[in-house]
Formats: structure tokens, C-alpha cells, sequence
């Protein structure tokens, strides 16, 4: 379970996120396009726990992914952090329309990993032709991550079943479809039998798959009321009822973006 930051400025987003670490949140993720990463370094500070018990993942924005741009751009976000070394760099979106060709942005991420300013390599919003292209690149560094949109109304399962096959970890975003799960009657009548909410539901059922998911919130209830779904357990006969309800509905999508499979 991770916090998402996208939204979360300034006193507001701080006072969201030391909601979310004292509920138990240890994940928090946060991007260069979301203008974010100096709140999680405040909120990190702030928290009094130790830097190594919060997970902090960022993502390279496109504009910094061109020859001899990423490495800067990831030792800013690392000052804007407050910390020497990132737990997980993402590369946000491919290049838009391959203007700068996967390879040059794929062998700059492996410097930063080189270099110690990451502990682990991933990817965010990449096919199963670009995972492919970009694992041949990286030889034995692994890719930890692929960060995809993904919920019960998108579930993605080509793509996550590629990952998951080739130990790709996946991490959903968009988990609780912005809130609109509880007009699913399949996803209401499972809310309703196990007392839970629609989002509850939504992210027990990403867990039981084995995915990572960051919801975000500004409220302090619905942030405590996510954490709760670490504790829902669905049956198996709640997970097929959720499988069954894919409606590959893609909020996402800008026009410049990769071809999804």
C-alpha cells in the first residue's frame, strides 16, 4: 500500500501525507510533473521516522528524458527530497510520438542505478513491446516496476500478466477509479456483504493479485479508510466476480501516448 502525491501541495498535501505515515502508509509516491516532491521531503522530515523505513519512488518527466538530461533532473529531485538516494526512479511515459528514442532514456536510468542515486530501476505507463526493448537494453538489472493505470473497471490483464510472469512488480494507479466503483452493483453487493467501502474492495482485490496500489486522498478519513484494505481478505469467489467486470474503461489516454496492448 502507497500513498499517492499527485495533487498533494503545499501545507495541505504535507498535512495530508503525515496523515497517510501515521496511519501506517510507508510507500509514497511522487513524480517531477507532479510538483509534489519537496512536500514529501517536508512530510518525510516532519514524520520523525527514519528515512529508511518510508519507500520513496519518483518518476522522470518526459521533458528530462533527452541525452545527458535525466541525471540532473533526478539529482534535483533528490535535493527537492531531501535525501541521497531514491528507493525506486520510474521513467514517467515514453518518449511522446519516440521523439527521443527509448534507448537514450533506458541506458541514462541505468547510470542513476550505477551511480547509487537509485536503489531499484522501473518504468510507468510502458507496453509489453517497450518492456521487452527496454529489458534487453539492461541485460541482468532488473526492471522492479512497471506503474500502470489499473483497476476493477481496467484490469489490464495482459500487460499485468506479462509483468508478473517476468518479475516485474505492478503498481496500479487510479486504484479506486476516482471514486466511482460504488455505482458497480457487483462491486457495491461484495462492499455491502464484508462491510467495507467500494474502494476497500477495489484495492483488497489489487492486493489479492499481488499488485501495489497508491491511492491518494486531501481527506483524513478516506486516507485511514484505504489503509483498512489491507485488512479485507475477498474469497475467491469475490475475485472472480471482480474479474469478471473489466470494462478496459482507460481514463488516461493522452493522444501522444504508446499503443496499449
Amino acid at each position: 500500500m502507497g500513498f499517492g502525491t499527485y495533487g498533494r501541495t503545499g501545507e495541505a498535501g504535507i498535512a495530508a501525507m503525515l496523515v497517510a505515515l501515521e496511519t501506517g502508509y510507508r510507500h509514497l509516491d511522487t513524480a517531477q510533473d507532479y510538483g509534489t516532491e519537496k512536500e514529501v521531503g517536508h512530510a518525510v522530515q516532519r514524520s520523525g521516522l527514519d528515512r529508511g523505513e518510508i519507500f520513496i519512488t519518483t518518476k522522470i518527466a518526459t521533458g528530462n528524458l533527452g541525452a545527458g538530461a535525466l541525471l540532473p533532473s533526478l539529482r534535483q529531485s533528490l535535493d527537492n527530497l531531501q535525501t541521497d538516494r531514491l528507493d525506486l526512479t520510474l521513467i514517467h511515459w515514453p518518449s511522446p510520438d519516440n521523439a527521443v528514442p527509448l534507448p537514450v532514456y533506458i541506458e541514462q536510468l541505468a547510470e542513476a542505478h550505477a551511480l547509487g542515486l537509485t536503489g531499484l530501476i522501473g518504468v510507468s505507463n510502458f507496453t509489453i513491446a517497450m518492456l521487452d526493448q527496454a529489458r534487453t537494453i539492461l541485460g541482468d538489472l532488473p526492471i522492479a516496476n512497471n506503474q500502470v493505470e489499473l483497476n476493477p473497471l481496467l484490469q489490464n490483464k495482459k500487460l499485468a500478466s506479462y509483468c508478473v510472469k517476468n518479475g516485474i512488480s505492478v503498481t496500479c494507479y487510479l486504484p479506486i477509479a476516482r471514486g466511482i466503483l460504488g455505482d458497480v452493483p457487483v462491486i457495491a453487493e461484495i462492499a455491502s456483504r464484508h462491510g467495507a467501502t467500494p474502494e476497500q474492495v477495489a484495492l483488497a482485490f489489487e492486493f489479492a493479485k499481488g499488485y501495489i496500489a497508491i491511492p491518494t486522498s486531501g481527506q483524513p478519513e478516506r486516507i485511514r479508510s484505504n489503509f483498512l484494505a489491507t485488512k479485507l481478505v475477498l474469497s475467491d469467489d469475490d475475485i472472480a466476480a471482480i474479474e469478471a467486470i473489466d470494462r478496459g474503461q482507460r481514463v488516461i489516454d493522452p493522444a501522444w501516448g504508446p499503443d496499449w496492448d
